[in-house]
């Protein structure tokens, strides 16, 4: 069974992020930069797939610039095969790596792909819910175990209030929550063979998907500064304040 495991390059979770000074977009220059944390929860569940004799082969695919070597790199060390970067300068919305997913998907015939449900800089959480309607396949998202029975797929999803399972007909998109795994530490030793396995490179334009997306970002701000909290007498004052000032009840 081959893994698709999309990784998507971002700044840093340790790293606070501000505005650019026109408020066009985050300005990321100079900041550490990592794999997007729940593409490694992916990633790990995918290796040890393969590590249990279920997977037999794990490829990780991510979609930027040519610095996303890094980030495969890291999927690498974690115990992917093989990697594909597809190269762009472009910031892309959901709907358009949804359209070069699947490009890949049609390529590569993977029978599972497992991905982040959501990336950590534009919180979009739509992209496996697009390549999953856009391919036709079942979807899990938000997964807190994945298990593999005879052609499908069992994953029990976070949902409010505790959770469900469901099975998927193989081939399907999964995107993992934050519960499924925790990655694994990354060893000297497979960092160094990371760089001896193949990474290929092609311009995202070689797939021939659209880019256009119908989405444009008009201003990027700081959120509003948190007020300082208010220290109050009793219960009568707080349900005053709750009631009067902030008009919450």
């Amino acid at each position: 069974m081959k893994v698709l495991v999309p990784v998507k390059r971002v700044v840093d979770y340790t790293v606070r992020v501000h505005p650019r000074s026109d408020g066009s977009d985050v300005d990321i220059a100079n900041l550490k930069m990592s794999m997007n944390p729940f593409d490694e929860i992916a990633m790990e569940e995918a290796v040890r797939l393969r590590e249990a004799g279920v997977a037999t082969e794990v490829v990780a695919v991510s979609i930027g610039p040519a610095a996303a070597q890094d980030t495969l790199r890291t999927a690498l060390a974690f115990g992917a095969d093989r990697a594909l970067l597809l190269e762009t300068e472009e910031s892309l919305a959901p709907v358009v790596v949804s359209r070069a997913l699947a490009a890949v998907v049609g390529e590569e015939s993977p029978d599972l792909v497992l991905m982040g449900k959501q990336a950590i800089d534009d919180d979009c959480n739509q992209t496996a819910q697009m390549l999953a309607a856009r391919l036709g396949w079942g979807q899990g998202t938000f997964a807190c175990r994945v298990e593999m029975g005879d052609g499908e797929v069992i994953v029990t999803r976070e949902v409010d209030g505790g959770t469900r399972t469901v099975a998927l007909r193989l081939p399907a998109v999964v995107s993992t929550d934050l519960r499924l795994n925790e990655p694994r530490y990354l060893k000297l030793p497979n960092i160094m063979k990371a760089k001896k396995k193949p990474l290929d490179r092609r311009p995202l334009d070689s797939l021939g998907v659209e880019t256009r997306s119908g989405i444009r970002t008009v201003s990027v701000a700081e959120p509003p500064a948190r007020k300082p909290g208010v220290r109050v007498a009793d219960v009568g004052e707080l349900l005053d304040k709750l009631k009067n000032e902030a008009q919450v009840i």
